[in-house]
């Protein structure tokens, strides 16, 4: 499509979504943060792994949020691939190939005078008596029985204190009290190897959390090693999609920067050496919904975050999610498939058409590799594309390789390929051992004995792919070319 609005924000991002039919509605009924507001947007739009019934719908904003007065709560607005595609100006179908050139092509991030920081027009210092972010800013729970409210799609942004490195990245944010909040952080993830380095030296860490944001911000923060190395700053990659530097500003309160045309930001440092247990204020043993399609467990141990400041635009929008739903897999797989398509294109030239890091596995768990073997050398080529893929996201678990007669965006055309052209005993490959994501609750000894360690997974390569010197016995039905345009429904045609 040809986009007339430049996209640069969240505002200017719902302006573009305004003008494409179907994919952004608001509301001024009231609604509730606390189970409510997810309640609704789960029939509503938040689609993939949230339990039925569910569907796939517009982005959208609660205007009337109970407790809030004047506070706006966006929800879903990644929550659909041909949304995404619109606000990044790709096509559906080529958002990793768009992405993974974006890595290769990056922009580094710029700081900005505090004039031109729109995140900083409305201030709330934590030194004011009457602070109290549980009364400023609505964080919603998703379920009855999380943790506590969270902030679902807020972005830390800190430093290495050795080198100054800085990093972005997505983690689940519970707020815990007045100027309180925990974090819970994968083992692995560089804001968390900060951290440790900071309380090493018995030092806080300077953090901030950025919430409401251009998508490619948002999509861009969600690579990892090995495409985006330690000391890799993933804002290069949103630079590079839209082609001019990400805006930062220094914070108000802290030593960091803050991203200038955010909507909300919160200013505060990681404690050392200070520790809560996740759900110590509503004691349910529950945290909140993970990609996977399961509450996981409330964490006994989290590190404290401590807030300094809450800076926001005027009128702020809060930005959060639904999960397990189909954000996740936008925020998780598009970049998934980004870093998949470049290794393997990098290692097998021409062989890799296309990958779909499916929503099934919350972009994460789960790909669909499209191949294409020209010649005979070919044959086995495949299985090797995804070893190469495993290696580029440590994380994936099971990957399905289709030919080029598949779509591999199309569950029904995906399982059509594996009936019909894989056979389990001499198509399945397993790689037992290896470790993968721990919210999966299958990989643990409590599921198998042969399971080593939680996390510990079996990961697996389902070859549904013709051999080579069979093609032509695999061709499917030709029907004649012919252009239906003149048949078709108008709401059809408007989909073209």
């Amino acid at each position: 499509m040809s986009q007339s609005i430049k996209v640069n924000d969240l505002r200017s991002a719902l302006e573009l979504l305004k003008k494409i039919p179907q994919q952004y509605h608001e509301t001024d009924i009231e609604i509730n943060p606390d189970a409510d507001l997810a309640g609704v947007y789960k029939l509503i739009g938040a689609s993939g792994t949230v339990q039925r019934p569910t569907r796939k719908g517009p982005a959208m904003i609660f205007n009337n949020v109970k407790g809030y007065p004047g506070s706006r709560v966006l929800v879903g607005m990644l929550a659909d691939r041909k949304r995404v595609a619109a606000m990044l100006e790709s096509p559906s179908e080529e958002l990793g190939k768009y992405m993974g050139n974006a890595v290769k092509n990056n922009i580094q991030p710029i700081v900005v005078d505090s004039s031109k920081a729109m995140c900083q027009e409305v201030v709330y210092k934590a030194t004011d008596p009457n602070f109290d972010i549980r009364k400023i800013l609505p964080a919603p729970r998703n379920t009855p029985i999380d943790a506590g409210p969270y902030f679902c799609e807020g972005l830390l942004l800190g430093s290495d204190p050795e080198t100054g490195h800085a990093d972005v990245t997505i983690h689940r944010i519970c707020v815990q009290g007045k100027d309180e909040l925990s974090i819970y952080f994968v083992p692995g993830r560089h804001i968390d190897q900060f951290r440790l380095k900071a309380e090493k030296e018995g030092k806080p860490l300077p953090v901030t959390i950025n919430m409401g944001l251009d998508p490619a911000i948002l999509i861009g923060s969600c690579f990892e090693a090995p495409t985006t190395p330690f000391g890799f700053d993933e804002l290069s990659i949103a630079g590079g999609l839209r082609n001019e530097a990400v805006e930062l500003v220094n914070a108000l309160t802290i030593n960091q920067k803050s991203i200038a045309k955010a909507e909300i930001v919160i200013e505060g440092e990681l404690l050392p050496n200070v520790r809560c247990v996740e759900d110590q204020n509503t004691n349910t043993g529950h945290a909140m919904p993970e990609f996977p399609g399961y509450n996981g467990p409330a964490n006994q141990s989290l590190p404290i975050f401590k807030v300094t400041a809450i800076t926001t635009r005027k009128n702020p929008i809060l930005q959060t999610l639904v999960g397990p739903g189909e954000e996740h897999t936008s925020l998780a797989g598009i970049p998934t498939e980004a870093s998949i398509f470049n290794a393997v294109e990098a290692a097998l030239p021409g062989l890799l058409k296309n990958v779909y890091a499916h929503t099934a596995g919350g972009g994460k768990y789960l790909a669909i590799l499209q191949v294409q073997k020209k010649i005979p050398a070919d044959q086995g080529r495949e299985r090797q594309a995804a070893l190469i893929a495993f290696a580029a996201y440590s994380e994936l678990k099971q990957i399905i390789i289709v030919d080029e007669d598949v779509d591999p965006f199309d569950s029904d055309d995906v399982f059509w390929a594996m009936t019909t052209r894989y056979q389990g005993d001499i198509s399945t490959v397993f790689i037992p051992g290896v470790r993968c994501h721990p919210l999966d609750p299958s990989q643990s000894p409590d599921f198998d004995y042969k399971i080593s360690a939680k996390g510990i997974t079996t990961k697996t390569i389902f070859d549904c792919s013709v051999p080579f010197h069979l093609k032509e016995h695999f061709v499917r039905a030709q029907f004649k070319k012919m252009d239906a345009t003149p048949y078709m429904p108008e709401w059809m045609k408007n989909e073209l």
